[in-house]
């Protein structure tokens, strides 16, 4: 009898010999399973991970679009002046007005967003791109170029104003910030990818080099189709349209566990509880926008404010027109100039990088200070530089190493953590159309810079010109530190609380500080 209970293979234990052995193999047993659970909480984590990873990958395959064109316009507009024999005043007006336009998909990106979903949003962007390049790329005049710069630059606007939306809304608290800024780095890689393909193409005829340039900008936008294959939608929209199901199996596949899933769900049906009751009270959004609360107003104040110090501190104008800024320099050979070009590019994509890494770490706010007092120096420099060291080889060179450094500060912090910042202290209700709202007010600014670098430097000099963006720019460090709060490792509801009292973030990082400083003096065992 006890043998054949001992190889029955019940279990691959014994009991006669568990009761034996005086528990110790019943802790073996357990020890075994929760190895085996860990093990599987792993390869759960592992999976999780790179889903998310893809999803924030494909869903920023839209801002190479506008990087690219920020880079190639660069080189291209020295090419298309000699073609098409425009003006400067032209030349200003089709370097900057893609700011200007996409604001109207900006606009409209967040209605639309809530009206088919983000993950078509993002596929309409792409395919406003992709028309707007194939147009400006056969265009035999500039009114041709206009009305192609006119679907690009809304296509534009949709795009930058649905990536970092849709990645906050299907990220976990712990990286949100990291994914957020995918966008970021994807304008970086395609600013660079746009400085080489001037490199490359600058050695054809003006009239085909830089419709080249402008044409091989259709190519990423190829890939957002395989894209929507691949990315689901946001769990937040689909609990908005009431399908709650399929939320739920989108939060399994980014979530690592399933109480996780339950507790984000339910903090979801919460928030979209709020946003549906408004909307059965035909409580508009943009009213509450526009009569804001105290706490919606402060949301209002970070959010667009740091959209706008964003580009009002001149990075656009850096990027646009740093073959102006080096022949300013002493650089006379357009060949020298692209090249420098490229190692800009190459100093904003690394440098990206570095923030990815630390913004969930070191957090927002530490990351913001040290980006704008580098630009303020760094801009500082520059226009000391332009305005009594230029028309040498020390002008040069002092030069070229202070756009790369502005440029990497920028990445650094500013420039990732603007939209990360963006996407993820406004309530769901109205997430979308306040994103919207500080993208019109960062494509303003940038447009009402890059149109009016060139008149602006010749009234004042290029030198005179960044001065003024290094005045602003120490107003930036202001800025962070009196309106922006630190969201590192909090849900998006945790941070809308945030902004319910006056002063409860800086409550919040005081308590921040003084538990970082407990755990360093416990000893840990």
């Amino acid at each position: 009898m006890g043998l054949q209970e001992n190889g029955n293979g019940l279990g691959g234990k014994n009991k006669y010999r568990r009761m034996e052995s005086d528990g110790a193999e019943d802790e073996d047993v357990v020890l075994t399973n929760n190895g085996q659970q860990e093990e599987l909480n792993g390869i759960k984590n592992n999976q999780t991970g790179r889903f998310v990873f893809a999803c924030a990958v494909f869903a920023s395959l839209n801002s190479v679009l506008l990087g690219y064109d920020v880079g190639v316009m660069s080189g291209a507009i020295i090419f298309i002046k000699e073609d098409l024999k425009i003006s400067e005043v032209q030349e200003e007006v089709l370097v900057g007005i893609l700011s200007i336009i996409s604001l109207l998909g900006s606009l409209a990106g967040g209605k639309t967003s809530d009206v088919i979903g983000r993950k078509w949003t993002i596929a309409f962007a792409s395919l406003l791109f992709q028309c707007g390049a194939g147009i400006m790329a056969l265009a035999p005049n500039f009114t041709a170029l206009m009305i192609g710069r006119l679907f690009a630059g809304v296509g534009i606007g949709f795009g930058l104003m649905i990536a970092p939306v849709y990645i906050a809304e299907i990220s976990p608290s712990a990286s949100r910030g990291s994914l957020t800024s995918f966008p970021e780095i994807f304008i970086n890689l395609g600013i660079l990818l746009g400085y080489v393909s001037n490199y490359v193409f600058s050695g054809l005829s003006a009239h085909i080099n830089w419709r080249i340039m402008l044409g091989v900008g259709i190519i990423p936008s190829v890939f957002i189709g395989f894209a929507l294959c691949v990315i689901p939608e946001s769990p937040r929209w689909l609990v908005m349209q009431n399908r709650i199901e399929e939320a739920r199996l989108v939060l399994s596949k980014t979530n690592e566990s399933e109480r996780e899933v339950e507790e984000r769900l339910a903090e979801i049906e919460l928030a979209a509880g709020v946003a549906n009751t408004d909307k059965d009270e035909a409580k508009a959004v943009w009213r509450e926008l526009l009569y804001p609360s105290p706490g919606v107003r402060r949301m209002l104040i970070t959010g667009c404010g740091i959209q706008c110090f964003q580009q009002i501190t001149g990075i656009d104008a850096t990027v646009y027109y740093s073959p102006t800024i080096f022949k300013d320099a002493g650089m006379t050979d357009n060949t020298h100039i692209l090249a420098a070009t490229v190692a800009v590019g190459f100093a904003k994509t690394t440098f990206i990088l570095v923030a990815i890494l630390l913004i969930d770490k070191l957090g927002r706010k530490p990351l913001l200070y040290i980006s704008t007092i580098g630009m303020t120096i760094c801009l500082f420099g520059l226009s000391f530089t332009l305005s009594f060291l230029g028309d040498g080889k020390l002008g040069a060179g002092l030069a070229i190493l202070a756009v790369c450094g502005n440029v990497s500060f920028f990445s650094i912090g500013i420039g990732p953590i603007c939209w990360v910042l963006s996407s993820e202290i406004f309530p769901l209700r109205l997430r979308a159309q306040a994103s919207a709202l500080g993208g019109v007010g960062s494509r303003v600014s940038s447009g009402l810079v890059s149109m009016s670098f060139l008149t602006v430097s010749r009234a004042i000099t290029v030198g005179g010109t960044f001065f003024i963006f290094a005045m602003i720019s120490a107003l930036s460090v202001v800025f962070v530190h009196t309106c922006v709060p630190e969201t590192k490792g909090k849900s998006l509801e945790q941070i809308e609380l945030l902004f319910q009292n006056e002063g409860e973030w800086q409550r919040a990082e005081v308590a921040e500080v003084e538990l970082a400083d407990v755990e360093r003096l416990v000893p840990k065992e």
